[in-house]
């Protein structure tokens, strides 16, 4: 069986579809879209219609390129509503006779991970809130050694540690209703910022207490992690758009043209752009406005500047302590020469949040492919595996027929998969 996975990122300003396929504990990448966004704010809801329309557009672009239709996704929820709740749970591990018919300790197995974490999640008072996802801190095995995979180890009991988000209910509820809509099931739902927490995984990450700043259309979220997870969220209420809306305000031109000069022309850091290099635009009125490279450069900057402050300050507030990375990402780092922006403000400690997927070179994919490799770990924590394509839509892909076949939508689905024994 092919285990390959589809991730949708509904962002206000664009839809990010990712297909990827798990090959040797490896993601590969088998297709990617942007569509522009529509009928989507901040990563709510505000016009069915045009949302749904938006969402169909992106998801045809990925069914043209693999030749198969997108039956099944995981779908990203915005990162603005959540909350994080420390969360314990304890389970018995069953005995066991062995050949001498003497009774030994039980081996903890996936079922176990999973009866642990429901078990946790009880003592969580949800009210209106849906839990999105629950990161596993540690297990405690024999009331004695903590680990993080207690698969296969012998114990009376298990015990665990977690850390579990959550968002509004209707969050939830209109997301799902989108995707059902269009014949689409969604198998998993997670957030944004975890998505990022995932995409740039690595053993400093696992073991260090940093940042992750992401810096979307309209809000920019910073999410603060102890050993890859998150502990504490912030938002802004600054982003890419603001960026456009100040060059479309100095050159009075169209908010379309300040996007492109902005993104084809301007530096983000001003010192590496030219005071001899001009470009050439028509204002919104008729008139044809001369650029020129430095001074658009020093729009940016002076945005861009007072966004990542903004994100170093919210940091200081989240915690005391020194942190020691800050990772930056989403579609506004893709700028030219941002990385220098970026150490100015934060120092060394800065980071560029680059992609690591062979075929994409885009950051604003970051979160879309970060849920993967979210959904491909908890997977490999409870012992089961799973494909979002049957075995016949597997062979249309390799042969790029189209495929048609429908499912059931089930919200109970989407939370009932990693917590049923």
């Amino acid at each position: 069986m092919k285990h390959i996975y589809t991730s949708v990122d509904l962002g206000t300003d664009t839809i990010k579809v990712v297909v990827c396929e798990l090959y040797k504990n490896k993601l590969n990448l088998l297709a990617a879209s942007s569509e522009k966004s529509e009928g989507i704010k901040k990563g709510l809801i505000t016009d069915v219609e045009l949302a749904t329309a938006s969402l169909k557009r992106a998801i045809n672009s990925v069914e043209a390129m693999l030749g198969i239709e997108i039956k099944k996704v995981i779908a990203s929820v915005p990162s603005y509503f959540m909350d994080c709740s420390m969360i314990k749970g304890t389970v018995e591990i069953p005995q066991v006779m062995d050949e001498y018919q003497e009774i030994q300790d039980g081996i903890i197995s996936g079922s176990d991970v999973s009866r642990v974490l429901s078990e946790a999640m009880k003592h969580y008072d949800f009210q209106d809130r849906e839990m999105v996802a629950v990161l596993p801190i540690d297990f405690l095995v024999n009331q004695k050694d903590y680990v993080r995979d207690p698969k296969g180890l012998p114990s009376r009991t298990l015990s665990t540690r977690a850390m579990m988000v959550s968002t509004p209910k209707k969050n939830i509820y209109s997301v799902v209703q989108l995707f059902s809509s269009l014949g689409i099931e969604v198998i998993d739902i997670s957030i944004d910022a975890i998505g990022d927490a995932y995409a740039f995984k690595n053993r400093e990450l696992d073991s260090t207490v940093g940042a992750i700043i992401n810096i979307g259309a309209e809000t920019t979220s910073v999410s603060l992690y102890n050993k890859g997870i998150i502990v504490k969220h912030a938002m802004l209420q600054l982003g890419g758009k603001n960026i456009d809306n100040d060059i479309a305000y100095v050159y009075k031109i169209k908010s379309d043209d300040a996007r492109r000069l902005k993104e084809k022309f301007a530096f983000a850091h001003k010192s590496h752009a030219s005071k001899y290099e001009y470009s050439e635009v028509k204002n919104i009125y008729g008139d044809v406005v001369r650029v020129n490279q430095f001074e658009i450069s020093e729009v940016v900057y002076s945005r861009l500047g007072e966004i990542l402050n903004l994100a170093k300050k919210e940091i200081r507030s989240l915690t005391s302590r020194n942190i020691d990375y800050a990772i930056i990402t989403g579609g506004t780092s893709n700028l030219a020469n941002f990385s220098y922006i970026a150490k100015e403000v934060f120092g060394n400690i800065a980071k560029l949040g680059n992609v690591k997927l062979i075929g994409i070179r885009n950051n604003k994919y970051s979160s879309a492919v970060g849920n993967i490799a979210y959904f491909v770990s908890k997977l490999k924590l409870k012992g089961k595996e799973y494909s979002m394509i049957s075995t016949d839509m597997e062979e249309d892909l390799m042969s790029s027929q189209n495929a048609k076949e429908s499912y059931d939508s089930m919200l109970g689905k989407v939370f009932g998969f990693f917590f049923s024994e």
